[in-house]
């Protein structure tokens, strides 16, 4: 997959290009729906599947006191639409001279001059241009005149609920990680670096790799099963997936922390994470975060919660 950083990077013409536009934060199902069609679009007519989007969000730019967490890195992001198997994405860096774009500057030009569509699909809920005044009405005037279609695909819904971004910032933030990975289409992951704690677990016999996370958002506070995967090519644990036990949390029983932390125990495994870039994945919720009488007391809760965990992992 090729990645462009904007269209002033382009440097070649496109192929008969089927393009969908839009952010894509967690490249969730409702994304994915979009994807799908644009990459069966494009291999129909013998053509590419190109993805234009823009970095940072624009909400980070225009409405900076929102405190926008993104579900995904752009490296995360990258990765999950390579997956899928689009040909193309083009990254649009945003800022306050990209956001006083006209609709009808940014359909003519950045789309119709630089990318030269063929096809065009887009969500329900796309807008575009200065003020966000560019809607799917002009979008599919404009686009006929200009030599491509316009298509604008529905909503997904999932058991009735709708897929977006923000319900699955939502689900996470109440610790329902299940839920939120049937509308991500795969479990929530958090990306960073093992760093070194304050070796408490290993005080307590259950060691943990602390995450140093590059992903702005973590679950609710509580403790999880899932998954470690060490990104690096330098590590003889690279690309196996390592069954983890994780707890998420202020660590309540032995300080009254403030930075959310996340610090996964590896079952059966010996070894040294510390310096490893990983993918910390969160399948399932065993209980809430608590605070205990002792260390006695916290050891003994998770003895219990490794052995459910093991339960849920088949191990």
């Amino acid at each position: 997959m090729e990645i462009y950083r904007g269209i002033r990077d382009l440097r070649r013409s496109f192929t008969r290009p089927v393009l969908t536009l839009g952010n894509f934060d967690g490249v969730h199902l409702g994304h994915q729906a979009i994807l799908d069609l644009v990459i069966e679009r494009a291999r129909a007519l013998g053509g590419e599947s190109i993805l234009y989007t823009f970095d940072p969000h624009p909400r980070r730019v225009l409405q900076p006191e929102s405190d926008l967490r993104l579900l995904d890195t752009f490296e995360q992001k990258v990765e999950t639409l390579a997956g899928l198997g689009l040909d193309a994405v083009i990254a649009e860096p945003f800022d306050r001279d990209f956001a006083s774009v006209s609709p009808e500057r940014f359909i003519g030009y950045y789309i119709h001059e630089r990318i030269r569509p063929v096809e065009v699909y887009v969500g329900y809920d796309f807008h575009f241009g200065r003020d966000r005044e560019g809607s799917m009405r002009l979008l599919t005037e404009r686009g006929p005149h200009l030599g491509f279609s316009v298509t604008v695909v529905s909503e997904v819904q999932v058991e009735g609920r709708d897929v977006n971004s923000t319900r699955i910032r939502e689900l996470l933030a109440e610790g329902e990680v299940e839920e939120a990975a049937l509308l991500l289409g795969r479990p929530f992951c958090a990306r960073g670096e093992i760093v070194e704690g304050d070796q408490r677990g290993q005080t307590i016999g259950f060691p943990t790799a602390n995450l140093s996370p590059e992903t702005e958002i973590l679950p609710a506070p509580g403790v999880y099963f899932g998954h470690l995967r060490c990104l690096g090519e330098d590590s003889e644990w690279t690309g196996r997936s390592l069954p983890v036990v994780t707890n998420v949390g202020y660590r309540p029983t032995f300080r009254d922390g403030r930075d959310l932390v996340a610090e996964a125990h590896v079952l059966d495994f010996e070894g040294d994470l510390y310096g490893q870039r990983v993918d910390l994945s969160f399948e399932g919720r065993l209980r809430g975060e608590e605070r205990f009488s002792s260390s006695d007391a916290l050891r003994r809760q998770i003895a219990k919660d490794v052995q459910v965990a093991r339960k849920h992992l088949g191990l």
